[in-house]
């Protein structure tokens, strides 16, 4: 079941309800302690409560505001990081007032909660490496929205199929998680997998992690393997083959062909391909077609003679 999206205006209309919820609350609670129905040796408690409460929903949802109505502008980038900073400033103005209507100095909030923040410091270690891996996210910008990456972390790791062919080939698997980017919080990078199954992965092993930023213009090498007849002479179906495939669009080199093994019947030709592409399977794919039709025309031209 899909969650509707919230549009702006909706999403201004929550903030604007949450900034009259605050000072409602507020209100009420300074009128009730006034009549003596709530303890007023409290009430600054129930102002500083009041107060973080009200302006973590703020910031959670101007945040979420701003992002929607300045990527049309400022692009999603720009706009995620804007909302990124509104978001950690608000965060801080909550700490910091909490402290202020406590009336809390920093020296004794220093002294008084040198033992109490040794113990939060040590069960909230997670999350705080979450927070400044987010913050040097933000400063660093080694991805942004709408890139297209793959993240090898020993923290997921993945078991690659071994299967036959992969017993002789010279190639490798990179254990890594491939997709787009798109979104960078506080606390998590969330990014969709070729797949279509978002992943949020914490800031913290996102700065720790293998990230290969892929661009629309990224030239990759991609090797196709493809079984041929021994009874077709390789020497023939090489050099047709390289002609063949330097005809693809999508090809900025000539090719490299080698034989990689053989068996009794046939031998495998590795096809090397410098190509300007993002993904490797419709290239691979085009150069199978490719192999098909050029050794095909071969074993009839063999056939007839």
């Amino acid at each position: 079941m899909s969650v509707r999206k919230l549009s702006e205006r909706e999403v201004l209309a929550l903030v604007l309800t949450a900034i009259a919820g605050t000072l409602v609350v507020g209100a009420a609670v300074y009128f009730l302690a006034k009549l003596g129905v709530l303890p007023d040796v409290y009430s600054e408690y129930y102002y500083a409560a009041i107060w973080v409460a009200g302006v973590i929903v703020i910031t959670y949802l101007l945040s979420t505001f701003i992002q929607r109505k300045a990527s049309s502008v400022l692009g999603a980038p720009n706009a995620s990081t804007l909302s990124f900073v509104v978001r950690l400033v608000g965060y801080v103005l909550a700490i910091a007032g909490f402290f202020v209507l406590l009336k809390i100095g920093l020296g004794a909030a220093l002294a008084a909660g040198g033992f109490a923040g040794l113990v939060l410091g040590l069960a909230s270690q997670d999350v705080l490496s979450n927070v400044f891996g987010g913050i040097m996210i933000l400063v660093s910008r080694p991805y942004k929205i709408g890139d297209r990456v793959t993240i090898s972390t020993w923290q997921y790791g993945l078991l690659a199929p071994t299967y036959p062919p992969k017993f002789w080939s010279a190639d490798f698997l990179i254990p890594g998680y491939t997709g787009v980017i798109v979104d960078i919080s506080l606390l998590y990078t969330t990014f969709v997998t070729d797949e279509n199954v978002p992943i949020k992965i914490p800031n913290s092993i996102m700065v720790q992690a293998a990230i290969f930023v892929h661009s629309s213009q990224e030239l990759r090498k991609v090797r196709t393997k493809y079984e041929v007849s021994k009874d077709l002479d390789p020497d023939i179906v090489i050099p047709r083959v390289k002609e063949a495939v330097k005809e693809l669009d999508f090809v900025v080199e000539e090719p490299s062909i080698k034989i990689l093994d053989t068996s009794q019947t046939t031998y495998v030709l590795a096809v090397d391909t410098m190509c300007q592409t993002n993904y490797e399977e419709p290239v691979r794919s085009e150069v199978i077609k490719v192999l098909m039709r050029t050794v095909k025309q071969i074993q009839k031209e063999t056939t007839s003679h």
